[in-house]
């Protein structure tokens, strides 16, 4: 049986005073991939913001236990420390650090907070070099400056190699296809699934279903007005291409 990993009971959260996710429950295992899917505004992302812990939502009731965590009582460094990671739809750019320097600050900082050696930077080349080969990343990507001039590929691409790096234990992808191409989305896709360690879990936010196919989700979940309103497997995707979001709400 697969141990938890993500419980969230009775969510409720707002912000700015206006609620947004309203009585959301949702429970993810080890090496489970879930996929969220509903109309725009319906509070997808906004779910994905408070699991990484953006201060502008409020949480009015409900609990959030993350590898046996409270979730909710963690500041975002801790979560993403104790192996949350979030993949952005619009990755920051950032001038003046280059994409080595992040990644591999980003990478001893979690080595610190688990009491492992820093790695020096020829250590951290040989272990990047690894991962760089197999999302298919030249190496002068490393010495850009983080996502400056990145096209959308290159950006999704850089997220995943420090998602990698990090080998965290909840992925979230939060729209990640928006804005690629499908030779793109196949590359990253299978820079996921190929490379992800087997008890880490994915979270997927998307609109767009074609991404299923190379995730293969073991849960497909219709998300409207706040909360999960239908869990399944994949034949909820076949039903929302035929009738849509109503037919959920029948």
């Amino acid at each position: 049986m697969k141990e938890q990993l993500l419980d969230i009971k009775n969510l409720k959260a707002e912000i700015d005073k206006k609620p947004i996710i309203k009585d959301l429950n949702l429970n993810i295992k080890k090496g489970e991939t879930h996929v969220i899917m509903g109309p725009n505004g319906c509070g997808k992302s906004t779910l994905s913001k408070i699991l990484a812990g953006h201060p502008s939502y409020e949480i009015n009731d409900g609990s959030v236990i993350f590898n046996s965590n409270n979730l909710l009582a963690l500041d975002p460094e801790a979560r993403s420390h104790e192996g949350l990671f979030l993949a952005f739809q619009y990755p920051l750019e950032i001038a003046g650090v280059t994409n080595f320097d992040f990644l591999r600050i980003a990478y001893n900082e979690k080595q610190k907070y688990e009491n492992l050696e820093e790695l020096d930077p020829l250590e951290f080349m040989e272990i990047t070099n690894q991962l760089l080969n197999k999302l298919k990343i030249k190496p002068e990507f490393l010495n850009r400056d983080l996502n400056q001039g990145f096209s959308g590929g290159e950006k999704k691409r850089n997220e995943i190699l420090q998602m990698l790096l990090l080998n965290p234990k909840l992925v979230i992808l939060d729209e990640i296809d928006s804005g690629l191409d499908i030779d793109a989305i196949k590359i990253i896709c299978e820079g996921i699934v190929n490379n992800l360690e087997k008890e880490s879990s994915l979270l997927v936010i998307t609109h767009y279903p074609k991404i299923l196919s190379y995730l293969k989700p073991d849960f497909v979940h219709i998300m409207i007005d706040g909360k999960i309103i239908k869990s399944g497997n994949l034949e909820l995707v076949d039903i929302l291409e035929e009738k849509g979001y109503d037919a959920f709400l029948e």
